[in-house]
């Protein structure tokens, strides 16, 4: 049994907030660089152009890459050979206090929905822990800004509305967000388990770099079908038309219940942020 202080998850998750708000990841920089090329549209490559520019300044400066820092969402895996010595839920919300204050991050949580009072340290955090064999703890911080989540959305499809009904509601969702949430996007889609599982796996879904597709190739096609279908809708960055709509489709699927065929698609704009460490 390998032992872990709280301490080390707060200190992991402080950096890792700061981190995961200020720097973007190289799948997206890459995918987005190629997309400007790509872009026939001179209005949408010059918008491309300044997302590029954006996230360069913001690492070189050390800010923000945008001023939505969002709801730190934290996954672990935690290694069932591990013993933490405190509460790791403290730690992980002690962790985000730190990392949102030391980074002069955006405090955007409210203690409660109706209300709307500020928590002031964007605490609490939502935590998401899964158990698997060893003895490590893998962090993973992803600040979601809601002008994407708001556009989220779930639906308990019909068996019978088999997959053309799952890519037409992919689809719909998509068009309907429009450019409220900051195109070019990455999807998550989560397919089957259980109207709470599905929306876990379409959010997991966006933690998947997008150059690594689905490992089940038929997944991997629906993906690409998927993406392309999104592409020709023509909203284009920041909603000003053009073929860049959207950067990856990433699936996630799970067995369901003969009866069910629930579907979750988050989205998540071209600043899908997350930062993984292993402790």
């Amino acid at each position: 049994m390998r032992q872990i202080s709280a301490k080390q998850i707060t200190d992991t998750v402080r950096r890792l907030c700061i981190e995961a708000n200020c720097i973007l990841g190289n799948d997206l920089r890459e995918r987005i660089a190629a997309a400007c090329k790509e872009e026939p549209w001179s209005q949408a490559q010059q918008i491309l152009e300044k997302i590029i520019e954006n996230y360069k300044l913001a690492e070189e400066r050390q800010m923000p890459i945008c001023q939505d820092t969002g709801m730190a969402c934290v996954f672990l895996k935690l290694g069932q050979d591990v013993h933490v010595d405190g509460d790791i839920n403290e730690a992980i919300h002690e962790g985000v206090r730190q990392g949102y204050a030391q980074g002069y991050l955006r405090k955007s949580v409210v203690r409660d929905p109706l209300d709307r009072v500020n928590t002031g340290d964007n605490t609490p955090a939502m935590i998401y822990i899964e158990l698997v064999p060893g003895d490590q703890i893998e962090i993973t911080v992803a600040p979601k800004g809601f002008g994407s989540e708001n556009m989220s959305q779930i639906k308990m499809l019909r068996p019978s509305d088999g997959v053309e009904g799952v890519k037409d509601f992919v689809v719909r969702v998509v068009e309907e967000a429009g450019p409220n949430p900051c195109p070019p996007i990455v999807v998550g889609v989560g397919i089957g388990g259980t109207f709470d599982k599905a929306a876990y796996m379409a959010k997991k879904a966006l933690l998947r770099d997008v150059d690594t597709p689905n490992s089940n190739p038929y997944y991997q096609q629906l993906e690409r079908e998927l993406l392309e279908r999104i592409n020709a809708l023509g909203i284009g960055p920041q909603g000003f038309g053009g073929k860049t709509t959207a950067l990856a489709v990433n699936i996630e699927a799970c067995p369901t219940h003969i009866a069910g065929l629930p579907v979750a698609v988050n989205i998540n704009c071209h600043v899908t942020r997350h930062k993984t460490e292993v402790i």
